[in-house]
């Protein structure tokens, strides 16, 4: 393990997070059982990724901010280990989702990962 595939793992947990799905599903149809295999193409799609968004939020989210998310776990999940970000710069990238931009003192709308080191997380969590 390397922080280059803990950042991979953790594009997986935020593909888990905005689908609603498990990284590996036996009973979706063959080409939807791989999260990844089945959501990256589509997480670089605005029209797309909106289709692939847990329906049980029933479009309670904010748009930018989902589209922020997805973008953030398709550089995560990037083949080449080099090309994926620091988690560092992760955690930079979510904080800003934490409140909506547009309306002060609403709910989080994600978990933000704090004080990433040595492969050991802790979390400040925000209720949804």
């Amino acid at each position: 393990m390397t922080p280059r595939s803990d950042v991979y793992s953790f594009g997986v947990v935020l593909l888990e997070l905005l689908t609603g799905r498990k990284s590996l599903d036996k009973s979706r149809p063959a080409r939807e059982q791989n999260l990844t295999d089945w959501a990256i193409p589509l997480l670089k799609e605005k029209k797309k990724l909106l289709k692939i968004v847990d329906p049980r939020l029933e479009g309670d989210y904010p748009i930018k901010g989902v589209h922020k998310a997805a973008m953030l776990a398709y550089h995560c999940l990037n083949r080449n280990p080099k090309a994926r970000p620091l988690m560092r710069d992760i955690v930079d990238s979510l904080e800003p989702l934490q409140e909506p931009e547009d309306v002060q003192n609403e709910k989080p709308v994600l978990t933000v990962i704090h004080g990433v080191a040595d492969g050991q997380l802790k979390g400040k969590e925000g209720s949804m």
